[in-house]
Formats: C-alpha cells, structure tokens, sequence
C-alpha cells in the first residue's frame, strides 16, 4: 500500500473515531490504538503530522494536555464523515449499508 492511501485511510479513521464520541473528542495517545486496530502501526510523531494535516483542513482543532495532545472533531470533519463534503487528502467514507 503506498503512504499516500496509508494516510487517506489513517485521517478518514482517526475522523470517524472523534465522530464516534459523544463529545467529538480524543487524543493522540487513544488515536494510536485505534489506528493499530486497524492494522495502521505508527509513530505517535507520525500521527502527530496527520493530526496537523487535518488541522490545517480545518477538520479538527487540538490542544496540549501536558505530553497528550487532545483533538476535537471540527465542523468541517463532521462533514467529510457525514459525505456531505469532501476533504481531498481523506479516503471518502463508504455509503451506509442498508
């Protein structure tokens, strides 16, 4: 699998896991091993840029919690997992089944 669909997959994961909480919200230390459950095993420091891509798209904000940076799903994140918009650089969410 080349990097770049490594990382498409890698945004469009860590995206659908801060949709997933109530809150919207995680940090990078939870996001590593949701990206590991999915066969996705990298560096904090990789997902660290990922978490900075997708900030620089304005699909999440974050912050620093002493060494763990806490990441907020954005509205425009919000839209990329709910397809009503495409973020370029993010694997497209597949259809709902039903």
């Amino acid at each position: 699998m080349s990097r770049d669909i490594i990382r498409e997959h890698a945004r469009l994961i860590i995206l659908r896991e801060l949709h997933s909480q109530g809150n919207y919200t995680s940090n990078d230390s939870m996001l590593q091993q949701v990206l590991e459950s999915f066969g996705i095993a990298k560096s904090r420091d990789w997902i660290r840029g990922e978490l900075d891509w997708l900030a620089d798209m304005n699909a999440v904000t974050k912050a620093s919690a002493g060494t763990v940076w806490i990441v907020t799903l954005a509205a425009k994140g919000v839209e990329h997992v709910e397809r009503r918009l495409l973020i370029e650089g993010v694997k497209r969410p597949s259809p709902p089944e039903g």
